[in-house]
């Protein structure tokens, strides 16, 4: 076995390969950008080097500045982790004329997959099934649009290069493919430096199962049985879990004998999926993806192998270190992405500092996966992944109450994430009936992205013992810091003279008030006595300070555990496995809020304008596109609330901005 790896990743990947080369007793050497240098997977490692500026360009994507450290370090092999350069057939071969292992397949088997087009052409070959679909090198725009009404719509437009579903689109009608098209090439562009597509009929309700196969340097393959991966959004995958759900014995033997058998057309070595859409019985080959997937653990834990210590061996020469026949599925899990985004908006990127950070202990039965701490920012330059939540369990509904369990436990302040969707997926009972396919999140969108139910009496109770509690920790504070700790300017009671002892509080959620009257009857420095009034009704209550956010209150002889975090005036309330947002209104400090005039557009998060499609003075309708904004590796358009007349463009065309920024102002069209 070689002695040193180099990890050329960064987040929970980079940490989650150092783990097992740590185990195996070897050197790991860090790579990080200068907006990583902080980074977890930077203090996880033996060694670290600096790659250069935030950008992944300029940084994870530079192959010299890689082989550069690597001979510098003495790095003895390299392990792309997913995502950069783990499908890139020049980095591999980079690695091998420096002398370096590469551990990832051949060269040449990343370009015979990473063209989709010829991985159709090779499995075709193999008698792999394929979706009908269009996979030829001319991309002539009117052929392409005669191949699709062929093919008959609706049908998928599809980056020829790449993954993460990047450069993808569907096409319902014809009279959309053009301009479907030009988004899908020049997301393609963007993200994978070249254009070329192919079409595939769309399926309406397929499922995305896909099949973990490993390969070693002497001739051996195997499957590691399915892992169901139908739950998306953006064509992006939220949950995954394996084995795969209603998949018969027979079926599975099926798909992972046609796995091995795509592997060995290629001449594969390493880890690799190859994902099929499945649809009334029928399965189809979609792609192989040539490297680790981010949906592993899964795998490791019904399979009770560790496929980051198997890629590192084969690397290494070794064979495998199991037979087919020697593979055998225990249990069941699930795996749930948390990701730093706002599925209310249409699951746009979020980023931020992560002020509280909080997960389930790990155990036998539960696994987290990350590469952030509480206090790191969530950047914008890469992927706004925050944790894998994985599971196990002896069945899969057992998994599944451990799953929910775990999100109810996972606590997230300062950034927006879909713990909340997660959480909700976890409970649904369709879910739960595994009735799944790729369409599964808008199908039931109306229950998975509701909005924030009204907050009830329970919640406002504890908002509002939160605050007295918020109120006495400063108040201890100061009365600390005085040179008279005992002045009556330190008490939170509302006193008044000759009044009942009471505080007025409003608190909001989004614009609908809520208004409360605390009645001070007792207060210590950990606990209080009160009365909330909250309108004809009076709550009794007392509530415990138990640190770091914690609460324990009794509402009227009914006990509750919550966990109350501030960030300024912006309460986030854990209870129960939800969380719940409140402001708390401050006439000083909110009145001087500037009102957000109708016209303006404001950037819905950070990133670079990539097109302007408007001019000055130009009248739009409502509905149209005026810019693109790129941001973390995804197109956002930003679109006409009414119709109008632009009366101000504020940035142009390759300029970076900030969330919340003023992009152009639109004066409304009159009414009629």
């Amino acid at each position: 076995m070689f002695n040193s790896l180099l990890i050329a990743n960064r987040g929970e990947i980079a940490c989650r390969i150092i783990k097992t080369a740590r185990r195996m007793g070897l050197r790991t050497i860090a790579v990080y950008s200068e907006a990583d240098a902080r980074a977890r997977h930077v203090d996880l490692a033996d060694e670290a080097y600096l790659l250069g500026p935030a950008a992944a360009a300029e940084s994870y994507l530079r192959i010299d500045k890689i082989l550069e450290v690597a001979v510098q370090a003495g790095a003895e092999a390299i392990h792309p982790g997913y995502g950069f350069l783990s499908e890139n057939a020049e980095f591999a071969e980079a690695c091998a004329a420096a002398g370096v292992i590469f551990v990832g397949p051949p060269a040449s088997a990343i370009r015979a997959m990473g063209s989709k087009s010829q991985a159709k052409a090779i499995m075709a070959a193999a008698d792999v099934p394929l979706v009908p679909g269009y996979h030829g090198a001319d991309q002539d725009p009117a052929l392409l649009r005669r191949e699709a009404e062929k093919i008959g719509f609706p049908v998928l437009i599809k980056a020829s290069a790449g993954g993460g579903g990047k450069g993808m689109r569907v096409v319902g009608k014809a009279e959309d493919f053009a301009a479907e098209l030009a988004g899908a090439q020049r997301e393609a562009r963007a993200a994978f430096g070249q254009d070329q597509v192919l079409l595939e009929k769309y399926l309406t309700q397929p499922r995305h199962i896909e099949v973990q196969v490993f390969a070693d340097s002497h001739g051996q393959a195997v499957s590691l049985f399915e892992r169901d991966c139908s739950v998306q959004r953006r064509h992006q995958k939220v949950l995954e879990e394996a084995p795969a759900p209603g998949v018969s014995p027979a079926r599975r033997a099926e798909m992972g004998q046609a796995a091995v058998a795509a592997a060995q057309a290629i001449g594969y070595q390493g880890a690799g999926t190859v994902e099929f859409i499945v649809e009334q019985g029928q399965f189809y080959f979609m792609e192989m993806n040539t490297r680790l997937q981010v949906e592993h653990p899964v795998t490791e834990l019904i399979t009770g192998q560790d496929l980051v210590a198997w890629q590192l061996r084969v690397a290494n020469g070794e064979t495998l270190p199991v037979r087919q026949e020697d593979l055998q599925i225990s249990g069941h899990a699930f795996e749930a992405r948390l990701y730093a985004e706002d599925p209310a908006r249409d699951f746009l990127p979020a980023s931020g500092r992560l002020a509280h950070l909080v997960f389930p202990s790990e155990s036998a039965t539960l696994r987290i996966d990350t590469g952030v701490r509480q206090g790191d920012e969530v950047s914008v330059f890469y992927d706004p992944m925050i944790a894998k939540i994985i599971v196990w369990g002896e069945d899969r509904s057992t998994a599944l109450t451990r799953l929910g369990q775990a999100l109810a436990q996972t606590q997230v302040v300062g950034v927006t994430t879909n713990r909340d969707l997660l959480w909700a997926l976890a409970k649904h009972p369709a879910f739960a009936a595994a009735e799944l396919d790729t369409g599964f999140i808008a199908r039931h969108g109306e229950v998975l992205l509701a909005p924030q139910a009204t907050a009830t009496r329970e919640v406002l109770a504890l908002a509002a013992l939160a605050e007295s509690l918020r109120r006495d920790r400063e108040a201890a504070g100061q009365a600390e810091r005085s040179g008279d700790p005992h002045s009556p300017w330190h008490l939170t009671n509302g006193w008044q003279m000759n009044e009942d002892t009471q505080r007025r509080l409003l608190f909001l959620q989004g614009e609908t008030p809520f208004a409360l009257v605390l009645h001070y009857r007792a207060q210590g420095r950990k606990q209080a006595e009160l009365e909330i009034e909250l309108d004809a009704d009076l709550i009794k209550a007392r509530v415990q300070d138990l640190g770091e956010g914690r609460l324990l209150a009794d509402l009227d002889g009914h006990q509750v555990r919550a966990t109350a975090l501030w960030q300024g005036e912006e309460l986030t309330l854990f209870l129960a496995g939800r969380s719940h947002q409140l402001h708390l209104f401050n006439a000083l400090e909110d009145s001087g809020e500037e009102e957000v005039r109708g016209g303006q557009l404001r950037a819905p998060l950070s990133g670079k304008i990539i097109a302007v499609s408007v001019t000055d003075g130009q009248q739009v309708e409502a509905g149209q596109t005026l810019m693109l904004l790129e941001a973390m590796k995804m197109e956002h358009a930003i679109v006409a609330a009414s119709a109008g007349r632009v009366t101000a463009l504020y940035y142009g065309v390759g300029d970076q901005v900030d969330e919340g920024v003023e992009l152009l102002a639109i004066e409304r069209a009159a009414s009629t």
